[in-house]
């Protein structure tokens, strides 16, 4: 009786000891398995899986279209697709014939180029929301191109005041009050590019606006580059810019306000519709994830980095990713 009690206890014993020495093995597997689930997932776009999926990225040749490329390049990397670069591809007929050739998967393009360029369409919404939805229709029933998110920044026209004049005026000027200016000031220059005073999206529209011409005398034109230099160096009043261009807040230039007198230029990702079909939830996660923090401010910032202080747009677009905490 005697032994078998003891054998019992001992078998218990034995039996404990395996039943808390698999609750511990669990546990640590358990442990394990929640820590490796964490790493994977550090980032939030790392979150996405566009793992076995092949993609080629590209842009238009400027500054701003070299960084969002890139964005687009480490984004998909973060998410672990296999990335093919062609970032740096030319102007816009370009890019966007690579698009509808298959040659490229994907490129930002702005809404009001799509609008009134691809799809040849007049009288733009002023709405962002509803040109872009509107553009977003029409690309996919006619060319099955897919417009995926939409930043908040716009890249559209506008104009700068100069250094001196700004401070004479005490603050930024809107449309309205440099027109104003230039009227009660017949010295002063405006200078433009040379399309701009012809274009129908171009100074008729603040004109129109404002309800004040601009005469030819108080018009200068110049080159792009320069605008920006000649405007800073206080040799224009005025200049006529891109909105986002990183030149105006590196050259100490103010933007001018418009309270939505230009057309829009607000981004998206544009991709044939076969490759949006492979990962649709994914592309459009990662794609509103990194235009979501794209203001004007900071989208000029950004150009800066590349424009003014002649920094590469592919560090300048992964360091933009991992402040945002969108990658590592």
């Amino acid at each position: 009786m005697i032994k078998s009690k003891t054998f019992s206890m001992l078998a218990i014993g034995a039996t404990a000891a395996l039943v808390l020495a698999g609750c511990a093995a669990a546990e640590t597997e358990t442990e394990t398995e929640t820590t490796a689930g964490t790493e994977a997932a550090t980032s939030i776009i790392g979150a996405y899986d566009l793992s076995g999926i092949d993609i080629t990225v590209g842009s238009k040749d400027f500054d701003e279209q070299l960084i969002l490329g890139e964005i687009l390049v480490a984004a998909f990397e973060e998410a672990g697709a296999t990335v093919d670069n062609k970032v740096n591809l030319g102007g816009t007929s370009v890019a966007r014939a690579a698009l509808e050739s298959g040659d490229i998967d994907i490129y930002m393009e702005y809404n009001g180029t799509g609008w009134g360029v691809h799809l040849g369409q007049e009288d733009a919404s002023f709405d962002p929301e509803v040109l872009t939805s509107g553009v977003a229709a029409l690309d996919l029933t006619e060319n099955g191109i897919v417009w995926v998110g939409r930043s908040p920044f716009n890249n559209t026209y506008g104009f700068a005041s100069s250094p001196e004049v700004t401070e004479a005026n005490g603050g930024p000027f809107t449309l309205t009050s440099m027109m104003e200016y230039t009227q009660a000031n017949p010295d002063a220059i405006v200078c433009m590019e040379s399309e701009f005073p012809s274009r129908p999206d171009g100074l008729i529209l603040t004109e129109t606006h404002t309800g004040i011409t601009l005469p030819d005398s108080q018009q200068r034109i110049l080159d792009t580059g320069i605008i920006y230099t000649e405007t800073a160096a206080n040799n224009c009043d005025f200049g006529e810019v891109y909105a986002t261009d990183g030149r105006i807040p590196a050259l100490g230039m103010t933007l001018v306000e418009d309270p939505g007198v230009n057309l829009l230029y607000n981004v998206s990702g544009t991709m044939g519709q076969d490759k949006y079909n492979e990962a649709p939830d994914a592309f459009d996660a990662i794609i509103n994830a990194i235009l979501a923090p794209l203001t004007n401010v900071r989208m000029a910032e950004l150009n800066g980095y590349v424009s003014a202080e002649g920094q590469d747009s592919g560090v300048v677009a992964r360091e933009y990713l991992v402040s945002e905490g969108l990658i590592d």
